[in-house]
């Protein structure tokens, strides 16, 4: 019997965000509930201070402990599918090299995102910008160090990236000649996904589901979607796919291979955040402490 499990991972660090903690938190009770399935928190640390830069990665050291937790959590727990809800992009890191190890190396990534989160130390400080090249053994420094089994190139493909916004930090996708579709490409071939799972003989596939790679006049509760501000004044790619099209590639995923893992990242629930942040001043909320 395949033993699936919810991770729930409302790291933070990885973005500099605390907004993605509860964004985190609240996708646990949005996500489809299934007693069969468990849902298993890994332990964050929760904002006392400024993070510091460490080893040049922002708040580097709570990070690589968490990661730590997670892969205590995994080890323990012995999953053969995790559905990750995160949380800042870095949280795939964990469970993707788990799962990839699990399978013998040769798991696929779909990396649904907007960005190719590729970056190293040498043109960011944020975790939540280089997870992707950790996960394939070309990332620097002690959170690239974990991962015990880095994926093959051949084994990545990038829906919905927009390549005529790709920043500096986002190169590796063409030095390492990785595979991708922009959301233009993937509305003009549906099957490119497809092709690339049967074309790298693909049976178990991963995805990252970073829902910035959405649509602001789609979905809401994205970056770009920030209330008083415009999406085109957002200082990275703007994703371009609505929900129904990222569906429909999901369950295509499913039907062609097995979907051995699924992360949910950078989930920001606006009006949400607002009303909690709204009332958390009224004496009546601080009563009886």
């Amino acid at each position: 019997m395949t033993k699936t499990i919810r991770l729930l991972f409302p790291q933070w660090q990885g973005g500099n965000n605390t907004d993605y903690y509860f964004g985190a938190k609240l996708l646990a009770h949005i996500l489809p509930d299934n007693e069969a399935i468990p849902l298993i928190e890994v332990p964050v640390f929760t904002q006392t201070e400024e993070l510091t830069v460490e080893n040049g990665i922002e708040g580097e050291g709570q990070l690589l402990q968490q990661f730590e937790a997670a892969k205590t959590l995994l080890a323990e727990t012995d999953p053969d599918c995790i559905i990750t809800l995160g949380g800042d992009c870095s949280v795939s890191q964990a469970p993707f090299d788990y799962l990839n190890n699990r399978y013998g190396g040769a798991v696929g990534i779909l990396w649904l995102d907007a960005h190719p989160d590729v970056a190293t130390r040498a043109g960011s400080s944020r975790a939540h910008e280089m997870v992707l090249a950790n996960l394939l053994g070309v990332g620097s420094g002690g959170l690239a160090d974990i991962v015990t089994t880095p994926f093959k190139n051949q084994n990545i493909f990038f829906a919905g990236l927009i390549p005529e916004s790709l920043r500096p930090i986002d190169q590796l996708v063409n030095t390492l000649d990785l595979d991708y579709a922009s959301p233009q490409t993937l509305r003009e071939d549906p099957t490119r996904i497809e092709k690339w799972i049967k074309e790298n003989k693909l049976k178990q596939v991963v995805v990252h589901f970073d829902l910035d790679v959405l649509s602001p006049e789609d979905f809401r509760s994205i970056y770009p979607a920030e209330p008083y501000t415009q999406a085109r004044d957002f200082p990275a790619a703007v994703g371009e796919l609505t929900l129904k099209e990222v569906a429909a590639i999901l369950t295509m995923v499913s039907t062609h291979s097995e979907l051995v893992g699924l992360s949910i990242t950078e989930h920001l629930p606006w009006d949400a955040l607002r009303l909690r942040n709204a009332l958390a001043s009224l004496p009546l909320f601080s009563a009886n402490s």
